[in-house]
């Protein structure tokens, strides 16, 4: 299992606004399939990152298209592997 850090700039607030719970309500269905490891907003308003855990990168891809926020292009987003080094 990989994990990959996806990046979801705002694109549009008002949209945001409108789709947030069908988002919330969809990365919260991805966490109880174990596929996200984290999830949150950056308290700046500039958006906010998803860590999915994923096989490959089109797995990921595909998951971030069906996204409201995507579908409904009030964000945009960026996908990154992420080699994740815990430390004590």
């Amino acid at each position: 299992m990989k994990y990959y850090a996806v990046f979801l700039p705002m694109l549009d607030v008002e949209l945001s606004q409108t789709y947030r719970p069908e988002h919330l309500e969809y990365l919260e269905q991805r966490a109880k399939e174990g596929k996200i490891l984290a999830r949150g907003r950056f308290t700046d308003g500039w958006g906010g990152m998803v860590i999915y855990k994923a096989g490959s990168i089109a797995e990921v891809q595909q998951m971030v298209d069906e996204d409201p926020y995507i579908v409904h292009r009030a964000r945009t987003y960026e996908i990154h592997e992420w080699e994740m080094l815990l430390t004590e």
